[in-house]
């Protein structure tokens, strides 16, 4: 089988836990792209606390952001957009406040949290991606129950202390398949890496689906293959076996 496309997820997976690139996972990305195969980021980043990397690895690659939210035919060219209904966001706010978690949002222009938050006119704003943050895990149980009954929203996380909310269907698994179609190419012929349930989706879908070594142990159940961990260049250890599937 020969591979095309690598998508990444970045925390967790890409960066080690200084938020850096190794030398090990930069050189193999370059290595694969020298090679032909186009290797791309995947998060639930905005495109702000995604673009230093980009250019870092001088990536000319589609992106995936905001958990597919976003997604850009390159660096500056954002081909699609999809914005959660402002008073759905408003209801999450309004039980961020009441169940007394830490919260966050993205919008275009950037990342918003509790400490942060601007009051906004909400039908004013787009909003790309809402998140909660809990160390208790009941109540964060209980705020996924409440959220998972509106039957309006695509839950997931990027750790398990918090939630991650998009629009129903929105995922990088969606963002993904648009990719795909902006390259012509089919989603069998794509590989996807990452550590935790936001990842989930894509590594289902994609033809190759790899699990970090510190990975959530609900996405290792699902993936294809396991790697090793992000502070052990897992993700040089996938490219390297995809460059050898690729010349067999």
């Amino acid at each position: 089988m020969r591979y095309k496309l690598v998508a990444l997820d970045m925390d967790g997976t890409v960066l080690n836990e200084h938020k850096q690139i190794s030398e090990q996972n930069a050189d193999a990305i370059r290595q694969a792209v020298d090679n032909g195969v186009v290797v791309m980021f995947s998060t639930g980043r905005g495109i702000q606390n995604i673009t230093a990397y980009v250019e870092q690895l001088e990536l000319q690659a589609p992106i995936v952001a905001v958990n597919g939210g976003e997604v850009w035919k390159a660096p500056g060219m954002l081909h699609s957009r999809k914005a959660l209904q402002p008073d759905v966001v408003k209801s999450l706010y309004e039980k961020a406040i009441q169940e007394d978690t830490w919260y966050w949002a993205y919008t275009p222009d950037g990342l918003m949290t509790k400490d942060t938050w601007r009051e906004l006119p909400w039908e004013e704003q787009q909003w790309l991606k809402f998140g909660f943050y809990s160390k208790e895990e009941q109540k964060l149980r209980g705020i996924q129950s409440w959220i998972e009954a509106m039957g309006e929203l695509e839950v997931t996380n990027s750790h398990p202390t918090n939630l991650e909310l998009n629009p129903k269907g929105v995922s990088k698994a969606s963002g993904l398949s648009e990719v795909c179609a902006l390259l012509g190419i089919q989603m069998s012929e794509v590989v996807a890496v990452g550590d935790s349930m936001n990842d989930y989706a894509m590594i289902q879908a994609a033809g190759l689906g790899v699990a970090m070594g510190n990975a959530q142990e609900e996405l290792k159940r699902i993936a294809n293959r396991v790697t090793a961990s992000n502070v052990e260049h897992g993700v040089a250890e996938v490219l390297h076996y995809v460059l050898a599937c690729n010349k067999e």
